[in-house]
């Protein structure tokens, strides 16, 4: 079934194996014992492998708006099988011979090795092949060690419209009530409190509601927010928080003077700090942060926005708050706020029964039910909603839906091992329920799971299940009993 996965996160590890197919044999100089003319060959084949590896980031990136960069991917991968059945035919040949090889006549096992080789004419033509392929990513303009474009995504800030959330009322009132506990830290005087979920769910206009609640505003001395995002600079963050709760410039670029400045600043204050958008799980990063918030009065608060179930283990003092995803009741409501749909829908009621089955497709997410609602705003073209109640929402220009993007996010910071994992799960129907051993048993199968210490293929496999979990790529499905 692998074979019918392309892309970057299928072909990384798969170049990897080939790698370690060939480097076996090469290293083995009784398998071609000589025959210059097929190490010349494989050592073509080397630098094809050494050469497209490092671009295999940007093009599973590109594929999805370039379909040049997705033809190719197929390209690459039906060339790489051949390549790897090739090397496994040459592996086995190579032991047969070994095995009928006469002690005293090197000569006659040589010649069982050679005939293959030279009989197979199609050795030259799976590397030229393979060859043509890879140069090809010039022209693709494909680049080594790309980062991910963020130029789209505007940083958060801590202002928002009570009146355009839906459905996220019993979260709020959950939350506030630990905002407002003076004894809700477990130790010390700080309390730390994540909100996760994955993209798009809604945890920064949550963050948002709390910041902006009256409550709030009268329980703490003074408030900050912080949009951390993908880079977590400790300095970047450290100053960019005294700013937040001074309303000033800071020129300080030490971090010994940065945070004890900060520590000044809080002892003797009762705080509310928001890091919203949060991505290091690093301990010893997080450790180093947090050492000026410990000085603040009891009830002091920090609030975390983070798609990563890790991120919430490593700072958390109290359970983290999981969003779940909306009713389509409440879908519907975000949507037809940015569509204006009260406005439109006077004119021609039909549009209220194409919007409602639009919204079906959000999934519950409301970043999608608003952004497709703002594409139909004030538009009542019956044609235009049913068209993009039929067009899949990765087709839509991200220069119009920022969606896509914003989920594609959390795929590029997967490990690449977790990548071809949750990739292989797209071959399944939409919604369908795997059961943890039963995926575990497929990974296994496809040989994705890769050997950590004396743990088991399961323990592995289990690991890999519960971190899809953690990041929110695979959803837990409770049933009551």
């Amino acid at each position: 079934m692998a074979a019918k996965l392309y892309g970057g996160a299928y072909l990384s590890p798969f170049v990897d194996v080939v790698l370690d197919n060939l480097s076996s044999i090469l290293e083995n100089d009784s398998v071609l014992n000589g025959n210059y003319s097929s190490l010349e060959l494989l050592g073509r084949l080397q630098n094809c492998l050494y050469d497209v590896g490092p671009v295999l980031d940007d093009a599973e990136l590109k594929q999805f708006t370039d379909k040049r960069v997705k033809k190719w991917l197929v390209d690459l991968q039906h060339a790489l099988y051949f390549a790897d059945d090739l090397l496994d035919e040459l592996s086995t040949k190579s032991a047969i011979a070994a095995t009928q090889r006469d002690p005293g006549n090197s000569s006659s096992w040589s010649r069982l090795v050679d005939s293959y080789i030279e009989d197979t004419g199609d050795m030259e033509k799976i590397v030229g092949t393979l060859e043509s392929v890879v140069r090809r990513k010039n022209y693709l303009r494909l680049k080594e060690s790309t980062k991910v474009d963020m130029s789209w995504r505007i940083p958060s800030t801590c202002l928002v419209e009570p009146s355009e959330i839906c459905g996220r009322k019993e979260d709020k009132e959950a939350i506030l009530k630990l905002l407002l506990d003076d004894d809700a830290a477990a130790d010390g005087n700080l309390s730390v409190i994540p909100i996760v979920g994955m993209g798009g769910i809604g945890k920064t206009t949550l963050a948002q509601l709390l910041y902006q609640d009256d409550q709030v505003k009268e329980n703490f001395d003074f408030r900050g927010w912080v949009c951390v995002s993908e880079e977590f600079d400790v300095v970047k963050v450290t100053k960019t928080v005294i700013e937040a709760i001074t309303s000033s410039s800071c020129n300080l670029t030490d971090l010994n003077l940065l945070q004890y400045d900060l520590k000044e600043k809080l002892s003797r204050q009762k705080f509310f700090i928001v890091l919203d958008d949060v991505w290091n799980e690093n301990y010893d990063d997080w450790n180093t942060l947090l050492k000026p918030f410990q000085k603040g009065v009891k009830g002091s608060k920090i609030l975390i926005t983070t798609r990563n179930k890790n991120v919430s283990s490593v700072v958390q003092t109290v359970s983290p708050h999981e969003l779940n995803l909306l009713s389509d009741e409440d879908c519907w409501l975000v949507f037809s706020k940015h569509a204006r749909l009260s406005t439109v829908s006077v004119e021609n009621p039909t549009l209220e029964k194409i919007g409602r089955d639009i919204v079906k497709k959000c999934d519950g997410l409301p970043l999608a039910a608003q952004a497709l609602g703002g594409i139909l705003r004030g538009n009542s073209d019956i044609r235009y909603w049913n068209h993009l109640l039929k067009s899949e929402i990765w087709e839509l220009s991200n220069d119009r839906i920022n969606v896509v993007p914003a989920l594609r996010i959390s795929y590029y910071f997967l490990p690449s091992y977790l990548k071809q994992c949750f990739v292989y799960c797209s071959l399944y129907p939409k919604d369908y329920e795997f059961s943890k051993d039963e995926l575990m048993l497929l990974w296994m199968a496809e040989n994705f799971l890769q050997p950590v210490g004396k743990k088991t293929m399961e323990e592995v496999g289990g690991e890999y299940f519960d971190e899809l979990i953690a990041r929110s790529f695979l959803q837990p499905q409770y049933r009551g009993k």
